[in-house]
């Protein structure tokens, strides 16, 4: 009877160790980069809320620098914060964000707080620069299939 009444304790404390560690899985964050079409995730990375996203690529007609700043929040969702470039041109907004600033021969636009759920694009290996989560390099264009429609999305869990 106390043989059995040990095994009873030990299944019981693996179940819940499983039971908690399945919780905490299921609950954490990912950064997924993956097909449109066929669901292929080609990039997956956890992240958190807070976290800050660079998407960095260039603009097809302008071929300038384009700079996307995100951060990552609570709700699965990305929150543009900032956009940076160095000039103005077809397809450039004029007038996005709460303030504008100029650095370095780029211009700032901040504050736009635009949540965005996923984004997708084509991707390019000429158009299409650097990934990064917290200025550290997650993937590169170059990394990722050629002409192909592809969606950045935070998920939970990592489905």
């Amino acid at each position: 009877m106390k043989r059995k009444s040990v095994l009873i304790t030990v299944l019981l404390v693996m179940l819940a160790a499983g039971l908690f560690a399945w919780q905490q899985l299921s609950s954490r964050q990912y950064l997924i980069i993956s097909d449109y079409e066929t669901k292929t995730v080609y990039v997956k990375a956890p992240v958190k809320p807070g976290d800050r996203l660079f998407f960095g690529w260039v603009h097809s007609l302008e071929k300038i620098p384009w700079h996307e700043y995100y951060h990552i929040t609570d709700k699965n969702t990305l929150m543009l914060e900032t956009i940076s470039f160095p000039a103005f041109g077809a397809g450039i907004p004029a007038d996005r964000g709460k303030k504008v600033r100029v650095e370095n021969g780029l211009i700032y636009m901040e504050e736009i707080n635009q949540e965005f759920e996923q984004f997708d694009w084509i991707n390019s290996h000429f158009a299409t620069r650097d990934i990064k989560i917290n200025d550290k390099l997650l993937t590169t264009g170059n990394n990722l299939p050629e002409h192909t429609r592809l969606i950045l999305k935070i998920t939970k869990g990592g489905f």
